[in-house]
């Protein structure tokens, strides 16, 4: 939805520029905030003609673990008043690309069909820092389609070699 990401970017370019201080404090509550817009009902909610932004807005605080701070209340007034609540999943990850950027690392999603943990995890991330050439903060994706192997998404870059891969290399091969 490049629609949403051309929205979302200027509000996580202002957010970051304006939350410089405390970009790991910002980090929570926006991902805290955007995974309850994220929400379908939430969405169905919004939409509806009938309620006000107030009543949104006193929905969204309520549901939150943690009272948002005024930087945050703030924000999601700005969002809920422009009709662009439902950019926030998006306005939060680019704001984590931002804070990335400048940290110098990166998110990387690594989908394995089985679970990767303690040194396993350890030995997939030192070589996936060594292969990107940055630090990577590693998250583990349970696809049991992948049969065996792993695939990882860092940004738009793809590694993938799962069997379910090489068994859609060889087929090409074969049918070529």
């Amino acid at each position: 939805m490049a629609e949403i990401a051309t929205i979302a970017r200027p509000y996580a370019d202002a957010l970051f520029g304006a939350s410089s201080a405390d970009l790991q404090g910002t980090a929570a509550w926006l991902d805290e905030i955007a995974a309850v817009a994220a929400d379908p009902q939430l969405r169905q909610f919004v939409d509806n003609p009938k309620i006000a932004s107030d009543q949104v807005f006193e929905l969204i605080a309520g549901v939150v673990r943690t009272p948002l701070p005024q930087a945050a209340q703030n924000f999601l007034r700005v969002l809920i008043e422009n009709g662009r609540l439902a950019a926030l999943p998006e306005i939060a990850a680019q704001y984590r690309v931002l804070q990335n950027s400048r940290a110098g690392s990166s998110d990387a999603v690594v989908y394995s069909a089985f679970p990767i943990e303690g040194e396993a995890l350890n030995q997939v991330t030192a070589a996936l820092e060594k292969r990107f050439g940055c630090k990577l903060g590693v998250t583990v994706e349970i696809d049991p389609e992948l049969i065996g192997g792993i695939r990882v998404v860092v940004g738009d870059e793809v590694l993938d070699t799962s069997v379910k891969a090489r068994l859609a290399q060889m087929k090409a091969a074969l049918a070529a």
